[in-house]
């Protein structure tokens, strides 16, 4: 007895144009099996999703046939949760987001952009780090420093100096003057023209060291006696542990 085409496996069906594919899909992302309809996944034609299924096909195919898509695939059920019914994700946020970029859906993109998670994230924090100088190069200066003095050490430290005004900045330039210790190795905050204070832009730094993986803390810096300023008006130490 032959069997139909249509109890053939749909991950088989793949081949020729989409125009000849059934509209249940069969789809491999990143590991992750999913089975979803043509139409929901170009629900949004202008998407960069919906082209990848469109015409041709623009994908690559696994050994069961499915359709292969280079992206975490936990995540791909909050797009697809949102193409079939408009839900919006309420956990794992900045990831789904970072997916809707990459598929290019443009209504979940703005729609998550209001959410307060990515709203605080890009339009507070992100903001406010722009008008901090050379924010990101000194995250980047502090991680070097700490590599380096971390030989045969289960902890290093980075000295940083935040200041946010001008007027700080020339007594932090004068206290540096006074610090017995390489200058080079000191990393400079600001000055910075926004409301946040000192403390949020050590959380900030912190919060962004960590992001990259790193174990760090941080404690105001108390330099050696005969020193002219009160160190902890400019000063902290920022603790790398390694292990």
């Amino acid at each position: 007895m032959s069997i139909s085409s249509e109890h053939k496996p749909l991950g088989k069906q793949v081949t020729g144009s989409l125009h000849t594919l059934s509209p249940i899909v069969e789809l491999n992302v990143g590991g992750e099996m999913y089975t979803t309809t043509l139409s929901t996944l170009k629900k949004h034609p202008g998407s960069k999703l919906a082209e990848m299924f469109t015409g041709q096909p623009k994908l690559r195919t696994d050994s069961e046939g499915r359709y292969f898509i280079d992206r975490p695939g936990t995540y791909f059920k909050y797009i697809l949760e949102y193409l079939r019914s408009n839900q919006l994700p309420t956990q794992c946020i900045q990831d789904v987001y970072k997916e809707a970029l990459f598929y290019d859906i443009e209504p979940l993109i703005k729609q998550l952009e209001d959410s307060p998670q990515i709203f605080g994230e890009l339009v507070a924090r992100k903001q406010f780090l722009a008008r901090v100088p050379n924010y990101s190069e000194n995250i980047e200066l502090m991680i070097r420093i700490a590599r380096a003095e971390a030989v045969a050490s289960r902890r290093s430290s980075v000295i940083v100096c935040v200041v946010r005004t001008e007027e700080d900045a020339a007594r932090c330039q004068d206290a540096l003057n006074s610090l017995d210790m390489d200058k080079k190795s000191v990393v400079k905050f600001g000055p910075w023209k926004a409301a946040p204070s000192i403390t949020d832009l050590l959380d900030c730094i912190q919060m962004d060291v960590e992001a990259k993986g790193y174990k760090i803390s941080f404690q105001p810096h108390i330099a050696e006696k005969g020193f002219r300023f009160k160190s902890h008006d400019f000063f902290y130490k920022f603790l790398f542990t390694w292990w």
